[in-house]
């Protein structure tokens, strides 16, 4: 899932950065309006091409209970027809339904490690009645693409397949090999494509280090104001707290009542802030923001960067949801559940929290937190084991081309580090050893997410952009 950084954008920056962003103004007006017009958007073969992918990966559905395999076997087609061979276009799964396609780009034998772009190709669900125009119809109006999956993840699985197509035509032979696997049950289900090819095809994906989502260009008002590299994930893990009571009549209510104990102990939790904890990737990350946002919101990251202890600092920065789920760990509750009877006191309550737990903090300790501020009225248990996963090391061997690719196309644009606080499939590369970053040059209105949600958008022109970022950015590493 495409993770974006919102912003409370402040008057100091406004010149500098419309200045810095006429052009792409520009091209983003003419493209609208030639949208809104009606006229036909004159498209170059490569991006026709992925135009194409995009608009049948869309309209094929493959949520977790349809399944991968038509869309699998649709770009295999693809890549097939524009010549490459049955040995480098691998259809692998568990069964029919939940299929990964591998496909190879052979380089030079240089004897480097090949680059692994990974995309998923399953969607969450999206039912008809709850959206204005069909979910499963790839739509474009007024300067959008819709449809779902158009940015979780199928865009990026359409730009991938195209720009390989589009180097196998120019006779692009790079350094080493560049492998793209679009995979399965990323969203949730038994048959993880990642998982899977790890523990029983990793000869297809092992890689030196990988690209995935998770990071992207943030665009506030227009503007284009950073691109962003995910290095890392927050980890997710649940709690289960449950309380009991011996119940009794309605009629007669008693001073413990189970409901209301759990009800006092999420409201502890609620008012509870972990300690900010900063790691390599944060810290970049905050640096970074800090010169996009400017003044207050500035010099409070800048005081905490300084001294993560400094409580009024941080304080501040709570109000801004983005930048406190990067700063600390946090949880929230999310289930509920009490009673069996109108007219009987509760004999259980039960709420379901869900943490996201920094890399760099151990779960146990979350555990012990979360029992300590239940006290002994509420029991408190870890549903399930975190799957924990170590920030990917800030090369520049990695970030240079990205910084480079990006002021040429965005002069002035910052890339900055970025730790999710979701989680991807890149979490499990990163446990095998596989390095992986978030990265698409594909820019989002920070204040129009709506991956896994209503209407799913995705502006034309940014799909285009990180289609040519991403082309430029595989041949400097790779040439």
């Amino acid at each position: 899932m495409s993770i974006w950084i919102g912003s409370a954008w402040t008057g100091s920056m406004w010149v500098e950065r419309i200045r810095r962003s006429l052009a792409g103004l520009a091209a983003a007006i003419t493209l609208i309006a030639a949208s809104v017009a009606g006229q036909e958007l004159r498209l170059e073969p490569h991006q026709e091409l992925a135009r194409e992918l995009f608009r049948e990966l869309v309209e094929i559905n493959t949520v977790e209970s349809e399944g991968t395999a038509v869309a699998v076997e649709a770009m295999a087609r693809r890549l097939l027809a524009a010549g490459f061979s049955e040995e480098d276009v691998q259809i692998v799964g568990p069964n029919d339904r939940k299929a990964n396609l591998v496909v190879r780009l052979r380089g030079r034998d240089t004897g480097r490690a090949p680059i692994l772009l990974l995309a998923h190709l399953d969607v969450v669900e999206a039912l008809p009645s709850d959206w204005t125009i069909d979910p499963w119809t790839f739509t474009e109006r007024n300067g959008y693409y819709y449809g779902r999956g158009v940015t979780d993840d199928k865009d990026e699985a359409a730009i991938y397949t195209a720009n390989l197509i589009r180097y196998k035509q120019e006779g692009f032979v790079p350094d080493r090999d560049i492998i793209v696997a679009l995979t399965a049950d990323e969203e949730g289900g038994p048959a993880n494509g990642v998982r899977w090819l790890l523990e029983n095809r990793r000869d297809l994906i092992d890689a030196e280090y990988a690209l995935n989502e998770g990071g992207g260009g943030a665009l506030k008002d227009g503007i284009h104001q950073l691109n962003s590299v995910q290095a890392s994930e927050k980890v997710y893990q649940n709690f289960d707290l449950r309380a009991t009571n011996p119940g009794g009549h309605s009629s007669l209510p008693r001073d413990d009542n189970a409901i209301y104990e759990l009800a006092s102990v999420l409201t502890r939790i609620s008012q509870y802030n972990f300690p900010v904890m900063l790691n390599e990737v944060t810290e970049a990350y905050f640096r970074g923001t800090a010169a996009v946002e400017g003044g207050a919101i500035a010099e409070d990251i800048r005081s905490v960067l300084e001294n993560p202890e400094n409580e009024r600092a941080a304080g501040r920065l709570q109000a801004f949801p983005h930048l406190n789920a990067r700063l600390r760990t946090t949880c929230v509750a999310t289930r509920l559940n009490g009673g069996h009877a109108n007219n009987a006191l509760p004999q259980t309550a039960g709420a379901l929290v869900n943490c996201r737990i920094l890399p760099n903090q151990n779960p146990a300790e979350v555990l012990l937190t979360l029992r300590e501020l239940a006290g002994p009225a509420v029991e408190v248990t870890a549903a399930g084991q975190p799957n924990p996963s170590p920030p990917s090391p800030l090369t520049p061997e990695v970030l240079q081309p990205i910084e480079r690719i990006t002021e040429e196309m965005w002069p002035g644009v910052p890339v900055v580090p970025v730790m999710s606080a979701l989680a991807t499939d890149g979490l499990y590369l990163r446990q095998a050893g596989i390095p992986t970053y978030g990265v698409s040059g594909v820019f989002e209105d920070v204040d129009d997410v709506r991956a896994h949600g209503q209407d799913e958008r995705i502006l034309i022109e940014s799909f285009y952009e990180g289609q040519e970022f991403m082309y430029r950015l595989l041949k400097a590493l790779t040439f």
